[in-house]
């Protein structure tokens, strides 16, 4: 996903206290959809209910959650330097309208707006994660890296604008038979009448689950410390080996290998004995966190 979409994403995550956007914007998204990131967009790969991974009558849903209203009102670098009303004319006479011009500090500058949010969650999930564990990673897949998505929320309606370079600008009016000033953008009545340099604008009107939360799985690194002490050991006997092996004198630095595995990414799956990682034995090896704003920088 291009960088310019970087600041709505990460303002979402904080302001909403932790709903993604997906990936591409504006995806319909399941409970219980599992996917990748690959290429900063999500692949949905499947769905645990859908497929039958996990029987739906042990899961408790909880529906309708309303969601802060204010929370999912935000913006960066957007400033309204006008806003005013006018008078038009048509076949009909003359009529009043609202005009607002909304400013785009710099690329990537965004402003969104969303109505009556609410979230539907997964509410049982410690219920059926280990039961996930086992059949992700052994019985049906053999995942070593996934997400499922927990909670989805939507709006009944949202709209959101961001700019592609700076001193982006949108100009929006709407008829109106009031005389006071209203908030345009977002307004169901409202009409685009210009814009320069806007990257994405979209108005959704119909409720649709587009942000999500998710369990990743990841492995569990507990053991790491162990099975990096045996390489380290390992390591010391294949010193001794070489010596004995080649007919002159080796000069190895063992301090510099030790430092090297200490501080080395290890793959803890990479490391064990075939046939080690199986259904009765995979709970010691994986686990659940919470998607984190290390997972939104993946998009990127």
């Amino acid at each position: 996903m291009h960088t310019i979409y970087k600041k709505f994403y990460r303002n979402c995550y904080f302001k909403t206290n932790g709903f993604i956007p997906s990936s591409p914007l504006n995806k319909t998204l399941f409970l219980g959809d599992f996917f990748h990131i690959v290429n900063g967009e999500m692949i949905v790969l499947g769905n645990i209910f859908s497929g039958n991974i996990v029987d739906s009558k042990n899961v408790t849903f909880d529906h309708n959650i309303p969601l802060n209203p204010e929370a999912w009102k935000f913006h960066e670098g957007v400033s309204k330097p006008y806003a005013g009303r006018g008078t038009g004319q048509s076949i009909d006479g003359d009529f009043e309208f609202s005009k607002q011009i909304i400013a785009f500090e710099t690329s990537g500058s965004f402003l969104f707006h969303a109505n009556h949010p609410e979230a539907v969650k997964i509410k049982n999930w410690t219920d059926i994660q280990n039961e996930l564990i086992i059949k992700l990673t052994q019985t049906y897949y053999s995942f070593r890296k996934l997400y499922v998505i927990t909670e989805t929320a939507s709006a009944s309606d949202w709209t959101l604008a961001i700019a592609g370079a700076k001193n982006g600008e949108l100009e929006i009016a709407m008829e109106t038979e009031n005389f006071g000033l209203v908030d345009l953008f977002g307004h169901h009545n409202s009409k685009t009448i210009q814009s320069k340099d806007i990257d994405y604008y979209n108005r959704q009107k119909e409720r649709k689950p587009s942000f999500f939360k998710a369990k990743k799985l990841i492995e569990q690194d507990e053991k790491l410390p162990v099975f990096i002490n045996e390489l380290i050991y390992q390591r010391s006997l294949i010193k001794q080996w070489g010596n004995t092996f080649y007919t002159y004198d080796l000069d190895s630095n063992h301090d510099h290998d030790v430092a090297l595995l200490n501080n080395a990414q290890i793959s803890i799956l990479d490391l064990l004995p075939g046939n080690q990682l199986n259904p009765n034995t995979a709970l010691q090896y994986f686990k659940w966190t919470d998607t984190s704003l290390d997972d939104v920088a993946l998009f990127f």
